[in-house]
């Protein structure tokens, strides 16, 4: 786990679309801190500052410590609103957490020694059905992300969640099945001697049945002459 994200915030004294686009044209990004059971804050955040953060690909598996004059709130990222043109953020919503309590956060998954795979060596292609995985965590304990080692991984092999080695004290948001996480498909290119022996038999066969009703159609020509 890595240290918490340490974000200075300054408090803004009104809520509502017209304060937000103040906020905005003062060159800030209007954000809200909420939960644990304690009134709202209304907060801005210097963009610049921001940016690094999101960059990182964490930004929302990742505990971060906003200081607000003298408060400090422990909080993690639950959604931000982009600019549709620009793709800048416009508004973020904090949720406070508390020492103790499990949270749900999407942890990125990394996949490693693609070179250590035999199917993608033969020239398989690693399908990746999960980017990141939903996991039950303290959050003083969310990893930065998830690994999954691909080494002997073969053609048509399936990666599932239980396969993959998570933190202690970490897991899965979903329990009620093994899900997959990753496949190593054969390339479309690729067919196997079975697959391509049967297209063979089925355009053979389809040969046949059309040059079968080419002769009934000329048997039927002549018998009407």
């Amino acid at each position: 786990m890595a240290n918490a994200f340490v974000l200075n915030a300054e408090e803004r004294e009104r809520a509502g679309k017209g304060a937000a686009r103040a906020t905005r044209r003062a060159g800030r990004v209007p954000a809200v801190i909420y939960g644990d059971k304690k009134d709202s804050v209304m907060i801005s955040i210097e963009p610049q500052e921001l940016k690094k953060f999101i960059q990182t690909g964490s930004f929302f598996a990742h505990l971060v410590e906003i200081k607000v004059g003298k408060d400090a709130h422990r909080v993690i990222a639950r959604d931000i609103q982009m600019h549709p043109v620009t793709d800048r953020p416009i508004h973020i919503d904090f949720m406070r957490v508390s020492k103790g309590v499990m949270i749900a956060v999407n942890v990125p998954i990394h996949y490693i020694n693609e070179e250590a795979s035999p199917g993608l060596k033969v020239g398989g292609v690693l399908n990746v059905v999960r980017h990141d995985v939903e996991l039950n965590v303290s959050p003083e304990a969310i990893p930065e992300f998830i690994e999954v080692d691909l080494s002997g991984t073969e053609l048509g092999d399936s990666i599932h969640i239980s396969s993959v080695t998570l933190p202690d004290g970490v897991k899965p948001v979903i329990t009620d099945r093994d899900f997959t996480v990753a496949t190593i498909a054969a390339p479309s290119a690729v067919k196997s001697a079975a697959e391509e022996a049967e297209e063979d038999a089925e355009a053979a066969e389809a040969a046949e049945l059309a040059a079968a009703e080419g002769e009934g159609e000329a048997s039927e020509e002549g018998g009407e002459g």
